[in-house]
């Protein structure tokens, strides 16, 4: 790594904003910190996360918008013209439209690399900031073709601080992904919680570590999740339309009633332990890379 990062202007100070503020300063980088909610604002620097930004600061190193993929390109934009910074950067978690919106609305697209990390949704809570948010994780990098060798590198001093590991795609690409792998069950899993909005907690008793993890994502934050989900419609759909068609399939075999019932069952049966066991060595797999040397067997 060539750039040393010095400076640095985190935009929103949600769990994503706040973690990455805790782990630049961890770094020994110097940030400051802009949130239109004073109370957020004065939240994450009681966690010392940073200081809060002050007008006549010299341009910073970098600036990362950490909002909601609505505000990106507002924030982006305001940031460019008050000159912010040298180089600029995002965590929203859908890219193909704010892509598209930062360059529609003029911003300077050679200072700009949209950016993801895939560390788990943001949140409005601080409380589960943490500088090791990032390590080991991946950090998606959607460049423009005019995106500068010397604004890839100040990314990439960014990525190598926070111990993620750097991940280049193009933003529609990016979108399907995150929509197989997060968007779309997040929904699903919202849809399944709704059942038991209002059980009682005698019949929720009854309930088994199985429904509780399928249905663990449903507890992120509404709004913010419904702002993801529209920035990301159309792969989420696609999603949401090939499950719906399978459990309306799984459904009007069970209706049916026929004594073959099982073995029409089998197939998405199979089909969704060999997903789970798919899931389960990935997952094994990535815990063991991340794993310290001395801790890998």
């Amino acid at each position: 790594m060539t750039t040393t990062l010095r400076t640095a202007v985190v935009i929103g100070c949600g769990t994503t904003g706040t973690s990455l503020a805790l782990a630049l300063g961890l770094a020994g980088v110097r940030v400051t910190l802009v949130d239109e909610d004073p109370r957020a604002l004065e939240e994450a620097v009681s966690l010392g996360a940073g200081t809060a930004w002050t007008p006549g600061q010299p341009p910073a190193d970098l600036v990362v918008v950490a909002t909601a993929p609505s505000a990106v390109v507002d924030a982006l934009h305001s940031a460019q013209s008050r000159g912010l910074g040298h180089v600029y950067t995002d965590t929203a978690g859908t890219k193909d439209i704010v892509c598209a919106e930062a360059e529609l609305r003029g911003c300077d697209l050679k200072g700009y690399v949209p950016g993801h990390p895939l560390a788990g949704s943001d949140a409005a809570a601080r409380d589960t900031a943490a500088a090791g948010r990032f390590t080991g994780r991946p950090w998606v990098v959607c460049p423009y073709e005019t995106t500068p060798d010397w604004a890839l590198e100040t990314m990439d001093a960014l990525i190598e601080v926070c111990g993620a590991y750097r991940i280049d795609l193009a933003p529609h690409v990016h979108d399907r992904i995150v929509a197989e792998l997060s968007h779309g069950p997040h929904l699903i899993a919202a849809a399944l919680a709704t059942r038991f909005a209002d059980s009682s907690e005698a019949f929720l008793g009854l309930a088994g570590n199985g429904l509780r993890d399928a249905v663990r994502s449903a507890g992120g934050d509404p709004w913010l999740w419904g702002d993801v989900l529209a920035h990301n419609a159309g792969p989420v759909a696609d999603v949401l339309d090939r499950v719906a068609e399978q459990l309306a399939r799984a459904a009007a075999i069970l209706r049916e009633g026929d004594a073959c019932a099982p073995l029409e069952l089998a197939p998405t049966l199979e089909e969704g332990r060999r997903g789970h066991a798919a899931l389960q060595r990935a997952g094994e797999r990535r815990t063991l890379r991340d794993a310290p040397a001395g801790d890998r067997v």
